[in-house]
């Protein structure tokens, strides 16, 4: 695994294409003043030494050296083995509502973006507590196994969308008996399951799989997303709404928030319902009530002995420059004596004859 220490360095990137503008400048520059001086063929009589090629690969060299640099700077570091660690947190599981209420538009910018926006701004609050993800509709499928790879999460909750489950519905039930075969039973943490649903439609004997999850020492919470106002489900094609969806009687369909569906199941299971509207409001209470959860001990495996690798970049921008400044400077020098030789065996060849 490969982590860059110093990311800040890669804005020094931008002086490249900085020095590329200047250097056509300085081309269109030359040319033009050089036509007022003299023409193209007195120009290669009076530099026949002179090339166009030279300059681009000095400059080239130049940049890949400076690049080579910048590289240096970042300190490429990487994991050479993987090592078991102690670490102390929370198993918490995330089961995500992507039914086509969700597409609704009454809370900014959809009720599943919005619900994305909270458990990545959850996710950045945490430190050391393990994770998971399941994806509910008319089902619910496992996205994201418990670990402690925050960044994978945040990969596999930006994939999540109203099209990936076909089965509509709303089948909380599901959820949370999947949400149990996520933790470890031979490692007892404290578990946390966080629901993120409008809560519309739900399908299932919701009461009898709760108690039986918090018999199983799991915690749920429940995060209410979009208003019991409701609003339309738009139908979009390319991203552009093409209509709303519409009931058997050709009317469109009003989806609302239903927040006495989820105040019960977070009741039932020693959890809390939560109002999901303000994001800042949502991270300070699940922060609150994570922090009176006692944190269990588990074993953890991650990247160890990590080893930087600037030494090699900085080698080779050393050896790029040593190249541009003396290398192809000698060639040069080497190239000028060489057309001065055959120019003056060329003399004594004409005065000979």
């Amino acid at each position: 695994m490969v982590v860059l220490e110093e990311k800040i360095w890669f804005w020094l990137l931008l002086v490249i294409p900085a020095i590329l503008l200047l250097y056509f400048a300085f081309l269109f520059w030359q040319r033009r003043t050089r036509r007022k001086f003299a023409s193209s063929q007195m120009l290669r009589h009076l530099a026949p030494n002179r090339s166009s090629f030279k300059a681009a690969l000095k400059l080239s060299i130049l940049l890949l050296a400076i690049a080579s640099l910048i590289m240096a700077l970042v300190n490429p570091k990487m994991g050479t083995k993987m090592k078991t660690v102690k670490r102390e947190g929370v198993d918490i599981v995330f089961a995500i509502d992507v039914s086509k209420s969700m597409d609704a538009e009454d809370i900014a910018p959809s009720r599943l973006e919005k619900s994305k926006q909270l458990v990545s701004q959850i996710l950045n609050s945490l430190a050391s507590d393990r994770i998971g993800i399941i994806a509910y509709a008319g089902g619910a499928f496992p996205q994201l196994p418990i670990t402690t790879d925050y960044s994978a999460a945040r990969m596999f909750l930006q994939s999540l969308n109203t099209d990936m489950i076909s089965s509509q519905g709303t089948a909380i039930s599901d959820a949370i008996e999947l949400s149990t075969t996520y933790f470890d039973d031979e490692q007892q943490t404290n578990r946390v399951l966080f629901i993120i649903s409008d809560g519309e439609d739900h399908e299932g004997n919701v009461d009898d799989i709760t108690k039986e999850a918090a018999k199983k020492g799991i915690r749920i919470f429940t995060i209410g997303v979009g208003t019991e106002k409701g609003g339309p489900i738009p139908i979009k094609r390319n991203g552009i709404v093409q209509n709303y969806k519409k009931d058997m009687q050709g009317e469109t369909v009003i989806t609302k928030l239903n927040p006495g569906t989820l105040e019960e199941i977070a009741k039932a299971a020693n959890g809390e319902y939560i109002d999901g509207r303000v994001t800042a409001d949502v991270v300070e209470k699940v922060q609150e009530e994570l922090e009176n959860i006692e944190k269990s001990e588990f074993e953890a495996k991650q990247f160890a002995d990590y080893e930087s690798h600037f030494q090699w970049f900085l080698g080779l921008a050393l050896a790029l420059l040593f190249l541009d400044i003396f290398i192809l400077q000698r060639a040069t020098s080497w190239l000028q004596k060489l057309n001065l030789f055959n120019e003056n065996k060329k003399e004594k060849h004409e005065e000979a004859a």
